[in-house]
C-alpha cells in the first residue's frame, strides 16, 4: 500500500469573483510536478447565497493549455463561452472542460438558484494536458449525475462515484488525455475501503468533511490533503468519522510547467503567444 508522503494544508480563504469562501487546497505554484498531472484544486463553499435579482459569479476570462473539472454538490452553476455554448451544472453534475488551445468563458450561479438562494458547495480541479495536446480544439464533457456510476460499498458502509478512470468493475464517463482516476467518495465511521492507484502514479486525497486514517496511522483532518508516496500501489482508507472526500490518481506528465494566470504551457514563449492570441481575438 502507498504511504503518506506529507499532509498539505492551506487555511486562507478568499473570493474568486463573487464565489466566496474559496479554499485553495493546492496549486502547482506551491507543489510543482509533485502533484502532476493535477495543477490546482479549489474548494468553493460551503456557503449560502442570498436571494437576488442579479446573477453572481466570475465574469468572462480565458484559459489555455489544460482542463477544468467542476463538481457541484449543492447549488447550481450556469456557464457560457466564446463559442456560444452554455448550460447548467446542477447538484451532482460534473463539467469537464478542455480549454486546450483557448476558450473564453464565464461562470455564474444559475438564474433560478440566484432568485431562490440557498446553500452551495463545489470543487474545481485543474488537470494538465501533455504538450502534444495543448493546442487541440476546446470542448466540453457535460456529465450529469445519472451518467456517473456509483459503487455501493458492502453493508451500507459508503459509496464511490466513479467520475474518471476505474474503480472495481465500474468505468467513469470522463474521457481523459492521460491515465487519471477521479473518485468522489463517502465512507461511514469505522469503515474501510481500498482505492486502486498504480505504483509510480501521483495519488492525492482531499477530505471535504470528517476524519480519515491512512497508512501508518496518519490522520487526515477536515479540509486537508494527503499526498501519497508514488511508490507501491493502492491506498487504504479508514474512516474515524463519517467522511466525504475526493481521491485523485494519475500518471505524472514529465514535462516542464510554465504558467501565468489562466494559461498553463511548457515554455515562456508559449505564454507570451497565448496573451498575443487572446488579445487578437483568436480564442
Amino acid at each position: 500500500m502507498k504511504t503518506v508522503a506529507f499532509i498539505h494544508r492551506n487555511d486562507t480563504r478568499f473570493a474568486v469573483g463573487d464565489f466566496s469562501p474559496v479554499l485553495s487546497v493546492f496549486s502547482h505554484y506551491e507543489l510543482g510536478n509533485t502533484v502532476s498531472p493535477f495543477l490546482l484544486l479549489d474548494h468553493i463553499g460551503p456557503g449560502k447565497l442570498r436571494p437576488s435579482s442579479r446573477q453572481k459569479g466570475v465574469n468572462a476570462h480565458p484559459h489555455r493549455g489544460f482542463e477544468t473539472v467542476t463538481l457541484v454538490y449543492t447549488g447550481e452553476i450556469e456557464h457560457r463561452d466564446s463559442s456560444g455554448g452554455g448550460g447548467i451544472i446542477a447538484a451532482g453534475d460534473v463539467q469537464w472542460m478542455t480549454a486546450a488551445k483557448g476558450i473564453v468563458h464565464q461562470e455564474f450561479f444559475s438564474e433560478a438558484f440566484t432568485q431562490q438562494g440557498g446553500r452551495f458547495e463545489m470543487i474545481q480541479l485543474w488537470v494538465n494536458l501533455p504538450a502534444k495536446d495543448k493546442m487541440q480544439d476546446p470542448h466540453y464533457q457535460s456529465i450529469t449525475t445519472r451518467d456517473i456510476p456509483v459503487f455501493e460499498l458492502p453493508n451500507n458502509d459508503g459509496k464511490v462515484r466513479v467520475i474518471a478512470g476505474q474503480f472495481q468493475d465500474l468505468l467513469g464517463p470522463a474521457q481523459t488525455y492521460t491515465p487519471i482516476n477521479v473518485f468522489d467518495a463517502q465512507l461511514n465511521a469505522g469503515q474501510d475501503v481500498t482505492f486502486n492507484a498504480d505504483a509510480g502514479h501521483t495519488a492525492l486525497i482531499f477530505l471535504r468533511s470528517g476524519r480519515l486514517q491512512l497508512a501508518e496511522n496518519e490522520v487526515l483532518e477536515e479540509e486537508a490533503m494527503a499526498v501519497m508516496s508514488s511508490r507501491e500501489a493502492n491506498i487504504a482508507v479508514h474512516a474515524l468519522e463519517d467522511s466525504q472526500f475526493i481521491v485523485l490518481t494519475g500518471e505524472p506528465i514529465q514535462e516542464p510547467i510554465n504558467a501565468h494566470g489562466p494559461f498553463i504551457m511548457n515554455t515562456h514563449d508559449e505564454i507570451v503567444q497565448a496573451y498575443e492570441d487572446f488579445k487578437s481575438g483568436q480564442f
